[in-house]
């Protein structure tokens, strides 16, 4: 005998809209604290206090409601769908904003003028340095870039050096040096000395 149950009786707050409220709520607190954690990282510190509030007030308002409906396996499903789709999505906000600085190692035997040519025009500081590679001299060619310019300077790199060798890594901090013109951040995005 199959177990019916009329629509008056079915609960549709606890087992339809709470557990998409408690997924809604921890995508938006995951994705704060991985931005957060970036923030961080790349000596963003003015932000990270009001992103740090705002996360533990959602992920503390989510655990009581999870914690009231511990029959509602429903609500379990949703709280860790939201975990991982939070990360995800925290990860996509931090690849869209593109923050801190990489430098960009660039070995190569073939004749470099017209990429540092093109790099200096494009206001990309280059060092340049003469080194022995495996197989015989070689220039290396240094630039530390915006996080956002990498796609245009490993486009410039394949167009003019289509065999050379490159590395690309994160940098935290700088002094001095030549750097494209951005818009600056307002006060809260700014980094801290």
């Amino acid at each position: 005998m199959l177990l019916s149950i009329s629509p008056q009786e079915f609960d549709y707050f606890s087992w339809v809209i709470l557990p998409i409220i408690i997924f809604f709520s921890r995508l938006t607190d995951v994705s704060l604290g991985t931005l957060r954690h970036v923030f961080i990282s790349k000596g963003y510190r003015k932000i990270v206090p009001f992103l740090g509030f705002i996360e533990v007030l959602i992920w503390i308002i989510v655990v009581a409601q999870v914690m009231q409906n511990l029959s509602n396996w429903v609500c379990y499903v949703a709280y860790a769908g939201g975990f991982a789709a939070g990360t995800y999505v925290g990860l996509l906000i931090e690849a869209k904003l593109a923050l801190g600085l990489q430098v960009i190692r660039v070995i190569t035997n073939q004749n470099c003028e017209e990429l540092i040519a093109d790099l200096k025009s494009n206001n990309h500081g280059v060092t340049i340095v003469d080194a022995q590679g495996a197989v015989g001299p070689v220039k290396m060619l240094f630039t530390i870039i915006k996080r956002k310019n990498v796609p245009m300077v490993v486009d410039r790199i394949s167009t003019f050096l289509p065999n050379a060798f490159f590395t690309i890594e994160d940098i935290k901090n700088t002094n001095q040096g030549v750097f494209t013109k951005t818009p600056r951040f307002n006060m809260l995005f700014r980094k801290s000395k």
